[in-house]
């Protein structure tokens, strides 16, 4: 953003128009009268909790962003929150908060190319249900918590629902195809190897958009879960082999490795193989939190979440 005040500005990253509202407008925190009482009558000497320069959120009080992901996934938030909490520092991703919206998926079933569709209409269908959900919070900013490419074929149609739910919202979000795009930039990674807990439609889908997006798909490894609550139970010891023996190889020459699939968490990964392998591992939920800190003007890096976060 080229301003932190209420209305539009320019994402640092994406060059776009994007809307920051201002959401501690006074008169907040509205107090009712008499004011603060003590055993039901007015507590005298306590002072006034004054609502005119309007009070920030005492948590959440630099940004406070709205978090859209289907409601099968227990991984996403819990990843964005940890990342949040081991750099609450002022200095640092302090006074940042997620606020999350599930979307309905009640079918979560996704091993059949009938299924997979199932899955990505219910999830498109149910956004502007999430957002008017996510709107009672007054949130600063959107992130769309989804890896879009398991269920829409083609960069174009991928893009195609965002500026509907933006414009519903009244808000600018952040989402996979461009997160991505930034950060792949930002390290200045043109072969990659992709890691998805998608099947082999979905993998050939995720290896369009990364190839539309300009980037080229050395490898792929998909862990072909067939029902996206089990993708949060895959096992770490799964993730690691798939990155260190088929993907980020000598033959491979991988200028990064990108993880799909936001209810699949890379994050320990990333700590511990980043070094070992020399390159940057891209989890899409770090990348998603890092797109939308560095779109609305938080510049702070952070700890314990990888290059990306750390150095860019």
């Amino acid at each position: 953003m080229t301003s932190s005040v209420s209305g539009a500005g320019t994402g640092a990253l994406s060059g776009r128009t994007i809307v920051l509202p201002n959401v501690d407008a006074p008169p907040i925190p509205a107090i009712v009268a008499p004011g603060v009482v003590y055993n039901g009558e007015p507590a005298s000497n306590f002072g006034e909790i004054e609502s005119n320069p309007g009070l920030p959120n005492q948590l959440s009080y630099r940004r406070k962003f709205a978090l859209l992901a289907p409601a099968t996934n227990t991984t996403m938030e819990h990843d964005l929150w940890t990342i949040l909490l081991h750099n609450n520092a002022p200095e640092s991703l302090g006074g940042i908060g997620i606020h999350a919206s599930p979307v309905l998926t009640p079918r979560p079933a996704v091993a059949t190319d009938e299924e997979i569709a199932e899955y990505g209409r219910a999830f498109v269908a149910g956004l502007n249900s999430a957002v008017d959900v996510a709107l009672l919070a007054e949130p600063h900013y959107m992130i769309l918590g989804m890896s879009l490419e398991h269920v829409i074929s083609g960069l174009d149609k991928i893009r195609e629902p965002i500026p509907a739910v933006e414009d519903h919202a009244g808000l600018s979000m952040s989402v996979w195809h461009d997160a991505a795009q930034s950060a792949l930039r930002a390290v200045g990674a043109k072969r990659i190897g992709l890691l998805t807990p998608f099947g082999d439609s979905g993998n050939r889908s995720a290896t369009r958009m990364f190839e539309e997006l300009g980037f080229e798909v050395v490898a792929s490894v998909g862990l072909s879960c067939s029902n996206t609550v089990h993708i949060a139970h895959l096992p770490e010891w799964a993730k690691e082999k798939a990155i260190t023996h088929y993907l980020a190889t000598p033959e491979n020459r991988l200028d990064a490795v990108v993880q799909c699939g936001t209810n699949m968490s890379v994050l320990a990964l990333t700590e511990k193989l980043e070094p070992q392998l020399g390159i940057p591992i891209l989890g899409i939920n770090s990348v998603l939190l890092w797109h939308a800190l560095r779109e609305t003007a938080i510049t702070a890096h952070a700890q314990g979440a990888g290059t990306l976060l750390r150095d860019h």
